[in-house]
């Protein structure tokens, strides 16, 4: 007679499915940035070590004090330079991130969006006669809310690319402040 509780028992299977499938999707972007950030770290410290090392040893064999300030001051710049370079990596491991949690939310409220409409034109099919303005108000509810997040998604894009170039010209700024190697 009714075929609306099957409609919602499919509908509720298939957004379970879909939000599983976007759980791992999160899962795996999650793991891989991990593992760059695991990777770069592990490099940075390997190197940190390395350099370290080559520089107590240049400091040790120093004659006098006036080349043991010679090779400190040496070091400063590289290492300063070393530190820009780790930040942007890691800014480049946690933009990219972002972007791929942007791009699966975005898939998924767009699925979820496309299914909801659909099970109300499902339902409303079935619907009492004189619901007709109820379904209407179903639609134009989903239609702002989706408009809504658009509008929010836009807006977040909009901070994070302001906060990215922020970030990008105060390490420049610094960059060009640092003291150059004699």
């Amino acid at each position: 007679m009714f075929a609306i509780p099957e409609q919602f028992s499919n509908a509720t299977k298939s957004t379970f499915e879909t939000q599983i499938a976007f759980f791992s999707t999160l899962s795996a972007n999650s793991f891989d940035s991990l593992e760059k950030l695991f990777a770069l770290n592990l490099s940075t410290a390997k190197a940190s070590l390395a350099d370290s090392t080559a520089t107590a040893r240049a400091l040790l064999g120093a004659k006098d004090p006036q080349e043991f300030i010679s090779l400190t001051t040496s070091k400063v710049q590289p290492a300063a330079e070393k530190t820009l370079a780790y930040s942007r990596e890691v800014a480049a491991i946690v933009s990219g991130t972002g972007a791929a949690f942007s791009k699966a939310t975005e898939g998924q409220l767009i699925e979820a969006n496309r299914k909801v409409l659909s099970l109300v034109d499902e339902v409303s099919k079935n619907a009492p006669a004189g619901s007709e303005q109820f379904v209407s108000a179903m639609k134009t509810a989903i239609g702002n809310a989706s408009a809504g997040y658009e509008h929010m998604s836009k807006t977040a894009k909009q901070a994070v690319e302001t906060m990215e170039n922020n970030v990008n010209s105060a390490v420049s700024q610094f960059a060009s402040k640092m003291p150059t190697a004699a």
